[in-house]
């Protein structure tokens, strides 16, 4: 007689709990995943690789080494999502940091990056560790901009030439910086990971299913969700707590205590016909100050996403909190926060945020003042586990044996994510020891891109963006 399969639950099917469900599909489980709204991988607006962390200066650079490791992993995983092309980071004048700050951690990223590929040539996919980065002083951008003959230049030239056409430079203090860290695309990533889910025998996605309420038996745990007016009951050997920004509330349903910060955040979705081709940008500066950090994300046709780092444009005065232990493990978003996410914005707050991250982002890029606002920003609640606000490396925790939350606050730690859960499963006799850490990275790659492209641009109109957002540049090569 053959050993009944156990039964896991993930409640939440962000990029956390659609990774894991597809992760736990390759041994011999019944996985039910259940998402509250219509289609996977919704959420805070995914855009970028960060595969050295180089955006955030703030820091530690064991974080920085971790999301290189987790994102090399992440590309292996999901191909079709990322967008090929490296991040030009500059330092404006009025910032109070040297860009030279910068150094011993590039120096330290690309050290590890030739480990990783010295290990195993299947790491090297973020080009030649070689060039995992390259600086540019104030002479090398002059050069640089006065090219003749720009189709003489390759790699990261070709791409700092194309910038340097529309940046002021006489904002920035010099060196400027040339990194491996891709652009990741939220829709590519949602039709990647819903293509991998389809033919999964033994995964059963619920959509449109809110949990109602979870309790702990002996050794499982009886949840009740709604689909629609359908009521549904399963009890389950084991828990996965995926829900993002809500992940308090199921602790709260089982009485788990858990200090974490929740974050709303937005970003903008403006067209403009700079007829380059871009590297993504990002001018820094100090968070939540006027001149916090610029971030500027070309898509396809004309699209760029605009981050900016103050509290009149990506983050609010009140868009941060905090759990207390004392009665609740999910922090308390303001009602206004929670209405935009599930109801949507009024368009007078669209426009006159949008406007801003246009105006921010003119004191680099002038030309960029005839970029128009299009009409839905990307935007969404993160929560940081912990009482560090600026942790962003982290994974998973655990309750006992059977309960784990996916604490991610980076996409690119999903699969770390999944091997320490897939240990706990190992210990309860549920998976083989055998089966840890697989990778079967040849067979989560076959989709071609035309499939992605198709089902990213069905998920744009189904979310009311622009489907210009579901495509990438094919010709885009890897340095």
């Amino acid at each position: 007689m053959s050993k009944k399969r156990a039964k896991i639950a993930i409640v939440g099917g962000g990029i956390a709990g659609a990774s894991i469900a597809n992760y736990l599909s390759a041994f011999d489980l019944e996985v039910t995943l259940f998402e509250k709204q219509k289609s996977l991988v919704n959420g805070p607006p995914i855009c970028h690789l960060h595969a050295g962390g180089n955006l955030y200066r703030e820091i530690s650079d064991s974080q920085c080494v971790q999301l290189l490791e987790e994102s090399i992993e992440l590309v292996q995983l999901y191909p079709c999502a990322v967008e090929f092309r490296p991040t030009l980071i500059a330092t404006p004048i009025e910032d109070k940091s040297d860009p030279q700050a910068l150094f011993p951690r590039l120096a330290l990223l690309q050290k590890h990056y030739k480990f990783l590929v010295s290990k195993n040539i299947q790491n090297r996919v973020l080009g030649n560790p070689e060039n995992y980065y390259k600086l540019y002083s104030k002479e090398d951008v002059i050069a640089l901009k006065n090219t003749q003959n720009s189709e003489k230049l390759f790699g990261f030239d070709r791409w700092m030439f194309r910038a340097l056409q529309l940046i002021d430079t006489g904002r920035l203090k010099f060196p400027l910086v040339m990194v491996q860290e891709y652009g990741l695309n939220v829709f590519r990533l949602a039709a990647s990971v819903t293509l991998l889910l389809e033919d999964k025998k033994n995964v059963k996605i619920l959509r449109q299913t809110e949990v109602k309420s979870i309790k702990k038996l002996e050794n499982r745990y009886h949840i009740v969700a709604m689909q629609s007016e359908k009521k549904i009951e399963g009890s389950f050997e084991y828990l996965i707590n995926a829900a993002g920004f809500i992940s308090g509330e199921i602790d709260d349903m089982l009485g788990f205590k858990r200090e974490r910060y929740v974050e709303f955040k937005a970003a903008y979705v403006t067209h403009w016909r700079s007829g380059l081709k871009l590297p993504e940008i990002i001018f820094h500066g100090e968070r939540g100050t006027p001149q916090g950090m610029a971030q500027f994300t070309p898509y396809h046709d004309g699209y760029f996403q605009l981050h900016a780092m103050t509290e009149d444009i990506t983050l609010f005065r009140d868009g941060l909190v905090k759990s207390h232990l004392c009665c609740s493990a999910q922090p308390k978003l303001d009602a206004k926060y929670i209405k935009k996410i599930y109801k949507g914005w009024r368009k007078a707050d669209v426009v006159s945020r949008a406007e801003l991250a246009i105006e921010h982002m003119t004191q680099f890029i002038p030309s960029f003042k005839d970029a128009k606002v299009s009409l839905k920003p990307l935007f969404g609640a993160q929560q940081i586990p912990g009482d560090d606000a600026s942790l962003r490396a982290a994974e998973v925790s655990f309750e006992g044996e059977r309960y784990a939350r996916c604490e991610i606050v980076k996409a690119s730690s999903v699969l770390s994510m999944a091997d320490s859960i897939s240990k706990k499963l190992i210990a309860l006799g549920y998976v083989s020891q055998e089966m840890y850490g697989v990778r079967n990275f040849e067979n989560l790659s076959l989709f071609l891109e035309e499939e992605v492209t198709e089902l990213a641009q069905k998920l744009c109109e189904e979310r009311a963006y622009p489907k210009a957002l579901a495509f990438r540049d094919n010709s885009t090569v890897i340095i």
